[in-house]
């Protein structure tokens, strides 16, 4: 499929910001910028609702903890997102090329989507905001540059989303025990809250 590597790169996207990719290859096709998006993308009240729920989630992913209930909600929207926007690039109503990109796609976006969950779980561990802000914002524009690059370059950019992905595994596994302390920490200061006893040391 000569489109594989630009539904890879999609779905990459997809896993962090399934609006952002929704709104950014929308936008990119209407202007006539490419010839790469469907139609059904550039439609004017898909980029309505994709932009509001851009901007309602460039407000959520920036806040501690409630980014993390955000990625929860998500968890089943964007791998779906990203299955829906790879079949359409796709194209070929119902084929089996279409199946596949669907396929790839959704796996892809699932994926990124827990690595982007675990690496959020990691930054909460500390107290302070500016981190989430940094990395929402990093995430934000990396989609944004690899989204344009996909449709201009899809071998290039699919080769930097496997990277980029293949790095966040990583890091969330290597993360994996401080956020699993984090939550036993929190974990027993609420029972010695509610035990009247001391937190331990």
């Amino acid at each position: 499929m000569s489109a594989l590597p630009l539904i890879f790169t999609s779905g990459w996207a997809s896993g962090i910001n399934a609006y952002a990719v929704v709104l950014l290859l929308g936008l990119m096709g209407a202007t006539g910028a490419t010839d790469e998006v469907p139609l059904s993308l550039q439609r004017t009240d898909v980029l309505v609702v994709a932009a509001l729920l851009f901007l309602c989630e460039a407000v959520a992913d920036k806040i501690p903890y409630l980014d993390s209930v955000w990625d929860v909600v998500h968890t089943v929207i964007r791998p779906v997102a990203g299955a829906v926007v790879a079949a359409l690039l796709a194209g070929h109503d119902g084929s089996l090329s279409q199946v596949a990109a669907a396929a790839v796609g959704g796996s892809t976006a699932l994926v990124t989507h827990l690595v982007k969950t675990g690496t959020r779980m990691a930054v909460n561990t500390s107290p302070e905001p500016v981190s989430n802000i940094v990395l929402s914002l990093t995430e934000d524009l990396g989609v944004a540059a690899l989204v344009v690059l996909a449709l201009f370059h899809p071998v290039a950019a699919a080769l930097v989303a496997g990277a980029v992905l293949a790095a966040g595994i990583a890091a969330v596994v290597f993360l994996f025990s401080r956020i699993r302390r984090f939550w036993r920490r929190r974990k027993e200061l609420r029972a010695a809250r509610g035990n009247g006893t001391p937190a331990p040391a």
